[in-house]
């Protein structure tokens, strides 16, 4: 992996974007231009373009398939049952399964949310039920697309998303399924089951939190959960830090009061896949100014933290 370059004709600059737009709509905004294999790019580019194909998979087969385009996978197959939902983009390089986030008009999904009772994993130790239901609906379209796959593989999401690529992630990595996981990125993700369990399998796993995101507190660590991964830590002004338990809580409630002031509640405000992409995008043009002036891309070591 090559994590001290940005080769020129894999990404473009950020600066650079277009957009995919339903008439009435928000315009998609894409800044993700891949041209070469995922395994080239920097981290913070890898960030941004998992961060994006997460945001993308919100969208419907049609709209999905045009930003996916522009962010070079020509490839696009969409999964679902019974409201479980994830896509597969692909291109002559790389692999990527997305799966879906809440959605707050599906009952499916706020019922995956609720049920913050454990069960027993396939594996070892318990999981958060609603989460291993929703993938248990998913994964035999996912495997079996799968089975064939001589890609590069990579599986990402945001908030319930994150937790089932998790779980998703570490099923393919010991199913027999030929391609085992590059790395694992998630957004907003909740936590997804116990120490057993998150230890049983070992990925290149990062897991974004944005300030004080309420998504990444829940299910409560006093029922056993705990977060698997790296922590990639944004601040309350959207930097990257790497900060000790007493600083984070002291820039966590920074963070909750300014957002008094501004009349909204920091901690749904922060769980947007918005908040982490302008986030990643401003880390990315850091990087690019850096490069330009003779410096290099820093690995992920440098921005993730292995403490919870």
């Amino acid at each position: 992996m090559l994590e001290d370059r940005v080769l020129e004709n894999v990404v473009k600059s950020v600066e650079s974007i277009n957009g995919v737009q339903d008439p009435g709509e928000v315009p998609l905004v894409i800044h993700s231009a891949v041209r070469g294999p995922i395994a080239e790019m920097s981290f913070l580019r890898r960030s941004l373009l998992f961060a994006e194909l997460s945001m993308i998979s919100y969208n419907d087969d049609a709209e999905a398939r045009a930003a996916a385009a522009i962010a070079g996978f020509d490839d696009v197959t969409f999964f679902d049952r019974d409201g479980s939902q994830a896509y597969r983009f692909r291109n002559g390089h790389d692999c990527v399964i997305a799966c879906r986030g809440t959605e707050p008009n599906e009952w499916n999904d706020i019922r995956a949310d609720a049920n913050a009772a454990s069960v027993l994993a396939e594996t070892v130790g318990r999981v958060h039920r609603g989460f291993k239901t929703e993938v248990d609906d998913l994964w035999p379209m996912v495997e079996t697309a799968l089975l064939d796959n001589e890609h590069s593989l990579y599986f990402c999401g945001h908030s319930l998303g994150g937790a089932m690529a998790t779980i998703c992630a570490g099923r393919c990595h010991l199913s027999h399924i030929p391609s085992n996981p590059m790395e694992l990125f998630t957004f907003g993700s909740p936590r997804v089951g116990d120490k057993r369990y998150i230890n049983y399998v070992k990925l290149d796993h990062y897991r974004f939190v944005h300030n004080n995101d309420i998504v990444t507190r829940v299910p409560p660590s006093f029922l056993g959960y705990r977060h698997s991964g790296s922590e990639v830590y944004f601040d309350r002004n959207g930097r990257i830090r790497k900060l000790g338990r007493v600083s984070k809580r002291r820039d966590k409630w920074h963070g909750f009061l300014r957002g008094l002031r501004r009349w909204k509640i920091d901690h749904f405000a922060d769980h947007s896949i918005h908040q982490y992409i302008d986030s990643i995008v401003a880390a990315v043009r850091d990087e690019e100014q850096r490069l330009r002036s003779g410096g290099l891309a820093k690995p992920a070591s440098a921005y993730a933290d292995t403490d919870e």
